[in-house]
């Protein structure tokens, strides 16, 4: 049986603070009965210290005489409060007894005094005992006294009461403790499970394919505060997706349909005898299978690229002479929009894929140039650090929209959605860069504005 996360908070915080009432109430019980015990214990053996004084001073040295009245006075107050006492004169002989005076009600106190220590400290198994003590003046003994009590300690009445008392207090203490944790924890569940309920609300909704929900809980909580920007992000990224998605779907219809269209056109035109197969009309329709099987060669590329088998075949290379090489390849082209290519840096070594790092080169450097108008200038250069190294590529032709930047390494994504047939390229040139720079544990940035140019920076790891 599954219980909800308040249900199980509130349950938690109630066990917590019920452990913590009744180790509280046990550990404040214990020592506040062992300290007062202690107490009385000691309070009873000035008790006795201060009968003995008292019935020493009813003698009367000069006329050695006992002030029986007083003796009698002090011995029954001393009963009352559970202390048996007997006097004897320095001959040894009994000057005043309780047990003699009231046998009755000596027996009648030691009886309730027992039962109620038998009762309420069962553990100790006490009893009364006697003691004697010398009954002196003036450092000359005039007798002795025996006084009887329960040991090791009792309490009388009034005392019982003040323990009860207390031990009523603790326990209207921790019942009031435990109503206001049991309203606080309710509360607190309450305050953490709120927002995570909307958060699995949320999540239904995108899970269902409504990206465009977001979550505006606001708590003190750092970690729930973590978790509905994490949705809200997850939202986002996911809204992003499908839209690619989409624009991904209707890129390649796009792509697929006009030269499908121009080719089925050409040959039902051929087939019908109202065009001739001439040799022109069948060069149209071979460079259309040749932009058709360019675009599924590069889907096939990317697919292998992003795929987990792709294998790159590491050596000591020089990045230099690859760029050199590549500025070279494209000669004509440059001298066609009478480009000024500029290189600066000098040869810097890492192990990579020569022949992927060169495709990264060549895709860079054909966008530059497409997008570059007559006598625009073009830079590569290279720079290095401890662990990685790199270069960037630097044109001031059209340009990206600032809007347009963080997309444009998506499939099929281009900002301008005419130059794309205008240049003759599949959209997926920058994707597949990408994805060969991250193969190799680099990265690949962009910064760009429109009508100035951009500038494309690829850093790759040295090892």
């Amino acid at each position: 049986m599954k219980h909800s996360l308040k249900a199980k908070l509130s349950a938690t915080i109630l066990v917590i603070v019920l452990l913590t009432i009744a180790i509280i109430s046990f550990l404040a019980n214990f020592f506040i009965n062992r300290q007062f015990t202690d107490y009385i214990t000691k309070q009873q053996e000035l008790k006795a210290q201060i009968i003995t004084s008292s019935i020493s001073q009813q003698y009367t040295k000069f006329t050695n005489q006992w002030n029986l009245d007083y003796v009698h006075a002090i011995g029954m107050f001393s009963l009352y409060e559970g202390y048996i006492v007997k006097v004897y004169d320095k001959d040894n002989v009994i000057l005043w007894d309780a047990q003699s005076h009231d046998m009755k009600l000596c027996n009648q106190i030691m009886e309730d005094i027992s039962n109620r220590m038998r009762i309420e400290y069962p553990q100790i198994e006490g009893e009364f005992t006697s003691t004697d003590y010398s009954l002196e003046q003036n450092g000359t003994t005039v007798g002795k006294i025996s006084i009887s009590y329960f040991g090791p300690f009792f309490l009388n009445e009034n005392e019982f009461k003040f323990l009860h008392s207390l031990n009523t207090i603790l326990f209207s203490i921790g019942f009031i403790s435990l109503a206001v944790s049991v309203i606080v924890g309710h509360i607190l569940a309450k305050r953490i499970t709120h927002p995570i309920l909307k958060t699995v609300e949320a999540t239904k909704q995108i899970a269902d394919g409504n990206y465009e929900v977001r979550l505006v809980e606001e708590s003190n909580t750092m970690e729930l505060d973590m978790l509905v920007g994490s949705i809200n992000h997850l939202a986002v990224s996911l809204e992003t997706l499908e839209k690619l998605r989409k624009q991904l779907t209707e890129d390649v219809a796009h792509e697929l349909r006009t030269p499908i269209t121009i080719l089925q056109s050409y040959i039902e035109a051929m087939t019908e005898g109202i065009w001739e197969a001439s040799p022109e009309r069948l060069q149209s329709c071979y460079e259309e299978v040749i932009r058709i099987g360019k675009l599924v060669g590069d889907l096939e590329s990317l697919a292998k690229l992003e795929g987990e088998n792709l294998k790159l075949n590491k050596t000591h290379m020089d990045l230099y002479p690859v760029v050199v090489k590549t500025v070279d390849s494209f000669a004509s082209e440059i001298e066609n929009k009478k480009l000024e290519v500029t290189i600066k840096g000098s040869h810097l070594e890492l192990m990579a894929d020569q022949d992927r790092i060169k495709q990264v080169v060549v895709n860079l450097f054909s966008n530059a140039i497409k997008y570059s108008k007559d006598n625009c200038k073009i830079s590569f250069e290279f720079f290095e650090t401890k662990d990685s190294t790199g270069f960037f590529i630097k044109d001031n032709g059209v340009g990206i929209p600032k809007e347009e930047l963080p997309y444009i390494f998506e499939r099929f994504y281009r900002a301008d959605k005419s130059r794309n047939r205008l240049t003759g390229g599949t959209g997926i040139g920058l994707t597949i860069v990408k994805s060969i720079v991250e193969a190799h544990g680099g990265r690949i940035s962009v910064e760009s504005n429109m009508n100035e140019g951009s500038k494309f920076t690829v850093t790759l790891p040295k090892e």
